[in-house]
């Protein structure tokens, strides 16, 4: 017998999971369909396993720079398999806290490729559910009343370099690598090409970047964007910018890159990293009259598709491809099916972070989106070195920039480059979110040492009052 539920979500990514469990607390019956792993992208092969190598790569940095803090240690050799291993033991401990969520919160699992057919003797609006098992001819069929397509993305590719995961590597590839290379080059400057680059030149790897466009991370504010590229080359990086590249001489060991038909770089692995492209083929769209752009699923500001009873969220919709946005327009998505209101997302309200050494971490406008609105705004630039508990730890680069509207005091945007700043960013985004103005918050006593008296001095220092420098 055909099993039925009130809901059947297709990827169990961190968008996929979160809205299923929030179905679940509104009274849903729930079924999850995954091909791979619940967790998805971010858990397995992104935010999570990328992170903890970010953090095995500060740990060396630190150990190195241990003698500044009176301590003495000569245990400075890289580990990498234990490196991979302890990124591994974080996955493993991330993953069976999603299948209790799961089981807590009673939402069958069904491993597989979900489609989505079209209208049959079972339903008269495309929505039937078919199953595909990896190691099965038969399939199973399940009929929801509603639908929340969650497959997530995969990595882009190059047409004149693709990806074989042994010298030319994805993203995925690369958090796989048994072993670290002596040279690398980075195709691409956005988000996931800085963290790598960061990452590895503090591994004592060779890192080259490559990048067609003018700047690296044009998402954020260009003084920010500068500043990381100062640290990363004073590290060793080199970076071409506004740069084409041919390859030859590809072997089992190496690849020569000839940048901008003169500069020869040769390099042991690639990490391509162009961006990531929307998981929706082999799903049954064409079964449906959902719409897509550009790839992308089309819909409204509730995440429902033309389709009424079928929604989408996450990196299969294009926008902002971050797992807290996909756990956002999950929740949202959840709660609009069981008419509840919730209250939509806006992009200028959705924190940024980069986890490059030092971190990047922003909300709302950059100035060059102020200009670009013709918005009178006022900017103050704070720096870390001016910070005690920045001296205290050691890292005193980064400073954060405050820009807000100059006639009504209103926060445009905060852009934070520094030490904790992806931690940070969040009391920026909740003054932003209560309308706070830059009075509110240096009026708002904050503890001492702490890296968070930074906010403290900025919003003094649009009054030009500022304390500490």
């Amino acid at each position: 017998m055909t099993k039925e539920y009130d809901l059947v979500i297709l990827g169990g990514g961190t968008g996929g999971y979160v809205a299923a469990i929030r179905a679940s607390q509104l009274g849903m019956s729930v079924a999850l369909v995954e091909k791979h792993l619940l967790g998805g992208t971010c858990l397995h092969e992104g935010c999570i396993p990328s992170k903890s190598l970010l953090k095995s790569a500060e740990v060396y940095q630190m150990v190195l720079n241990a003698f500044d803090f009176g301590v003495k240690s000569e245990l400075t050799e890289i580990d990498f398999p234990q490196m991979q291993k302890k990124k591994q033991q974080t996955i493993d401990q991330l993953y069976q806290g999603v299948n209790y969520l799961m089981k807590k919160n009673k939402i069958d699992i069904f491993e597989g490729h979900g489609r989505i057919l079209g209208p049959s003797i079972f339903s008269p609006l495309p929505g039937t559910i078919s199953i595909e098992h990896e190691n099965s001819d038969e399939n199973t069929m399940i009929i929801p009343k509603k639908i929340i397509i969650a497959t997530g993305s995969k990595p882009r590719e190059l047409n004149d370099l693709p990806i074989d995961e042994k010298i030319i590597l994805s993203s995925t590839g690369a958090l796989n690598l048994p072993e670290l290379p002596n040279s690398i080059c980075i195709i691409g400057a956005g988000a996931i090409g800085i963290e790598w680059a960061s990452m590895l030149i503090d591994l004592d790897v060779e890192v080259t970047v490559i990048e067609s466009g003018e700047t690296i991370l044009p998402q954020v504010d260009f003084e920010i964007s500068k500043a990381i590229k100062s640290s990363l080359e004073a590290k060793g990086v080199n970076f071409y910018l506004n740069s084409t590249f041919t390859t030859e001489n590809k072997t089992d060991e190496s690849i020569d890159f000839i940048i901008n038909e003169d500069d020869k770089v040769t390099v042991d692995k690639v990490i391509v990293s162009i961006g990531r492209k929307a998981l929706v083929e082999e799903i049954g769209l064409t079964n449906t009259s959902i719409k897509t752009d550009n790839g992308n699923i089309v819909t409204n500001e509730y995440y429902q598709t033309n389709e009424s009873h079928i929604y989408a969220i996450g990196d299969c919709i294009g926008g902002l491809q971050l797992a807290h946005v996909a756990s956002a327009e999950g929740r949202v998505a959840a709660e609009h099916m069981q008419q509840l209101n919730p209250v939509t997302i806006d992009k200028n309200s959705v924190p940024i972070c980069i986890y490059s050494a030092p971190e990047i971490a922003q909300i709302g406008l950059t100035e060059q989106e102020v200009k670009n609105q013709k918005i009178d705004y006022q900017v103050s630039k704070f720096p870390f070195s001016s910070i005690g508990k920045a001296i205290i730890i050691g890292d005193t680069e980064g400073f954060i920039k405050f820009i807000i509207n100059k006639n009504t005091k209103d926060i445009l945007g905060v852009h934070m480059i520094g030490p904790g700043v992806t931690d940070m960013i969040s009391e920026a985004n909740l003054a932003k979110m209560l309308n706070a103005i830059p009075w509110e918050i240096h009026e708002t006593i904050h503890p001492h040492p702490s890296l968070s008296e930074i906010f403290v001095e900025a919003s003094l220092a649009l009054e030009n009052i500022e304390i500490h420098n």
